[in-house]
């Protein structure tokens, strides 16, 4: 039989693993943004883009098309480097997952969300698959381990999405990052109400 000390061990590690799998942690973490704003674990299979334009992309540093929204990229672009915050949802101070969309879609689509991740799914979106993404849709996660949605980005195009990360801030990511592609869970397309 264990003993008291070996079980208080291993229940310690267990609710620090759940603890930073989550974007949702209690636990603020320093994050000092990168002049470059690089995302490691960029694992595309698609190779024909070069260098600069992957730089570009997380930099949001690049040319738009008369479809693509601008007051969206503009936004999503200040929102860039914001250290992550639990339960927060300022530029300058820090925000989460879930503060981060919730503050972008007020301010571009005049639109109000939930203040959590799953809440948004569920009363603010109609599922799209994954496929038929298109700019503005909004990307889900799980952290693996409960099976619900635990993080919520804003799809761009072209595989790249923003998020705030639990462990480095405002970030830009592609969805055939392993993590991303490992703890997807669903997509969804904010309804309007007119």
């Amino acid at each position: 039989m264990a003993s008291v000390k070996t079980r208080l061990f291993i229940t310690t590690l267990l609710v620090l693993a759940l603890a930073v799998s989550s974007c949702r942690t209690k636990k603020e973490t320093t994050y000092k943004p990168r002049t470059t704003r690089t995302t490691r674990g960029d694992n595309r299979t698609d190779n024909s883009a070069g260098d600069d334009t992957n730089e570009r992309w997380k930099r949001l540093d690049i040319k738009l098309t008369r479809h693509d929204n601008r007051k969206l990229y503009d936004e999503l672009r200040q929102w860039l480097g914001t250290p992550y915050k639990y339960a927060a949802c300022d530029r300058q101070k820090g925000t989460d997952c879930s503060g981060m969309v919730m503050m972008v879609y007020k301010s571009v689509f005049d639109i109000k969300l939930e203040r959590n991740s799953a809440k948004i799914y569920e009363k603010n979106c109609r599922h799209v698959n994954k496929e038929k993404l298109r700019e503005a849709d909004l990307v889900f996660f799980n952290n693996g381990k409960s099976g619900r949605i635990t993080h919520v980005g804003i799809y761009l195009k072209d595989g790249y999405f923003v998020h705030a990360s639990s462990s480095r801030g405002v970030i830009v990511s592609h969805l055939t990052e392993h993590y991303y592609t490992t703890h997807y869970q669903c997509a969804g397309r904010v309804i309007h109400d007119n």
